[in-house]
């Protein structure tokens, strides 16, 4: 399977509401009894074994998930499942921010679930947050390709979209772009190869390095998913490869539903 992951209910917000109701008595006495700038793990910890003595397991920790193609793997960890209903990600972090509701709603994808919740140990008070989907497998799985843009004599055009749209079968949409992003390098020869600090340059004065993962020594390419803005991002990539000696750049952006392909040359 190229995820295996927890299979867990596609809860209603009612009956994750009627966990919460149960759980959060012991997040706010676990904050209580330790303070707030314990490692996150102790928190888990002792948040796990609150809920187990009052019946309210079983409490999995760092339950794995494991996405894969051909010999590529990622693999992940969710910090609690509780009573193999409900996703919990705990925090130790100043607040709050979109980085974790995304970081949470991955998971959500990867389990074919609806509904989980952030719990942050880190303030005075115990911050939460519930994070939200209505997507399951198959809507992920439903995409409109456009590859109008895509310069396929251009190298690397053929297999980055050959590979990307594999993936994308594999796994479906709405996942973190990170994670194609790696399978991509990884299937183009791994970091060390595909992975490289270029040169830049405007005029006649040297700027420095900057990263860019390279299809071939002169093409360069990148995984976005850019929801607006799309003419205003290409000018600004067009902007950066200029200052860059490659000569091309091929550019994946996903969103939603909506995966274009497009070349951008110097």
């Amino acid at each position: 399977m190229p995820i295996h992951a927890p299979m867990l209910p596609r809860l209603t917000t009612e009956e994750l509401r009627e966990i919460d109701y149960a759980v959060m008595p012991h997040a706010f006495a676990a904050h209580k009894a330790l303070g707030r700038l314990c490692d996150e793990r102790i928190y888990q910890a002792e948040l796990a074994a609150r809920l187990d003595a009052a019946g309210l397991g079983p409490v999995r920790c760092e339950a794995a998930i494991h996405v894969s193609h051909r010999d590529f793997v990622k693999s992940y960890s969710l910090d609690l499942i509780i009573a193999e209903r409900a996703i919990y990600e705990l925090k130790t972090v100043a607040s709050l921010t979109t980085e974790h509701d995304a970081q949470l709603l991955n998971y959500l994808f990867l389990t074919n679930t609806t509904r989980g919740k952030l719990i942050n140990f880190r303030p005075g008070s115990v911050e939460t947050r519930f994070v939200n989907t209505t997507l399951d497998h198959d809507e992920r799985h439903r995409s409109h390709l456009n590859t109008s843009r895509l310069a396929t004599a251009i190298a690397g055009a053929v297999e980055i979209r050959d590979l990307m749209l594999a993936l994308l079968d594999d796994w479906g949409l709405f996942l973190d772009a990170a994670l194609y992003l790696e399978a991509l390098t990884h299937f183009l020869g791994g970091e060390e190869q595909v992975v490289s600090q270029v040169p830049m340059r405007r005029e006649n004065i040297e700027l420095g390095n900057q990263r860019f993962y390279l299809a071939t020594p002169e093409v360069a390419f990148r995984i976005s998913t850019i929801k607006h803005s799309f003419k205003q991002h290409e000018r600004h990539l067009q902007q950066m490869l200029q200052l860059s000696p490659l000569q091309a750049l091929h550019w994946v952006n996903l969103n939603n539903h909506e995966v274009t392909f497009t070349t951008i040359t110097r």
